[in-house]
């Protein structure tokens, strides 16, 4: 095991990418990418192999707009990044949830922040007054946000490089798929490629923030999320506590405890529920 980055990855700021348009799509890779966007083909189930067939006219990443926001989408191992660059409408049903609960202005939080397709929108969203706070423990994912962050001016986003947690301290990592999105915290034994992240519990990353508030925010590290939440709620002044929260619940067996359920009895009410994400507000 190492203690910092997972094999193979260089740190993030080894050398400096090529300015976003760089790798803006080639004629036929855009009309591959249109095609997408307005017919069936942008389904999940089409997404893998439209992939392959965009690499294969010029392999590497693509620079986009999704959601109004600049995006340098490494596709062939990221499922979200894959799923925002050939549907316009991705997670579409979250992000409204989410800005209609969200004032410009106002505060969002992105808890397993990606490379940045919901942190990225939501500031867009609350403009360069409102405070967008996204954390990505992982470094991959985390040079990508950051690379999104410059490419859409999006200053009013702070980026935190660490795991939220029950406790601060560090945490074990690992992915055990091609999809780097996937990865996820270990809580038994470790594998031969896990590495170490910092982690921070949910309030002291607000409070470092400066926020005396949260309109929304939204959770997905992949079955850790009950680790992350209740005892936020258990010990953050109730003028911390989020009032949207939009929840991964694909891997809600992997919870010790019922996240959700606690947040209900909070006095959150689940307001929609879509395939992977319940949506709950606090009236």
């Amino acid at each position: 095991m190492t203690s910092a980055l997972p094999p193979g990855v260089a740190p993030v700021n080894d050398q400096t990418p090529p300015p976003f348009g760089a790798f803006a799509p080639t004629r036929a890779q855009d009309a591959i990418i249109a095609l997408a966007h307005r017919s069936g083909l942008k389904r999940g189930v089409f997404r893998p192999w439209l992939s392959r067939l965009i690499d294969l006219i010029r392999s590497g990443p693509i620079d986009t707009r999704y959601q109004g926001a600049a995006f340098r989408f490494h596709h062939l191992a990221s499922a979200t990044e894959r799923g925002a660059l050939f549907n316009p409408d991705y997670n579409i049903e979250e992000l409204n949830f989410l800005r209609a609960h969200t004032p410009p202005g106002g505060v969002f939080v992105d808890v397993g922040a990606n490379v940045g397709t919901y942190a990225m929108v939501l500031a867009r969203h609350v403009g360069a007054s409102g405070k967008v706070i996204a954390v990505e423990p992982h470094p991959v994912p985390f040079g990508r946000l950051s690379f999104n962050r410059a490419a859409s001016a999006s200053t009013q986003v702070r980026l935190v490089a660490a795991a939220a947690a029950a406790s601060d301290g560090e945490l074990m990592m690992e992915t055990d798929s091609d999809n780097i999105g996937a990865s996820h915290v270990v809580t038994g034994n470790a594998g031969s490629h896990a590495f170490k992240v910092a982690a921070l519990r949910l309030q002291r990353i607000l409070e470092e923030a400066g926020v005396d508030h949260v309109d929304s925010l939204k959770i997905d590290v992949e079955g850790f999320e009950d680790r992350v939440l209740i005892g936020f709620f258990a010990q953050a002044p109730e003028n911390l506590w989020p009032r949207a929260v939009v929840i991964e619940h694909l891997s809600r067996d992997e919870w010790q405890d019922d996240c959700i359920a606690d947040m209900q009895s909070r006095g959150y009410t689940q307001k929609g529920r879509t395939r992977s994400n319940t949506l709950l507000a606090r009236d």
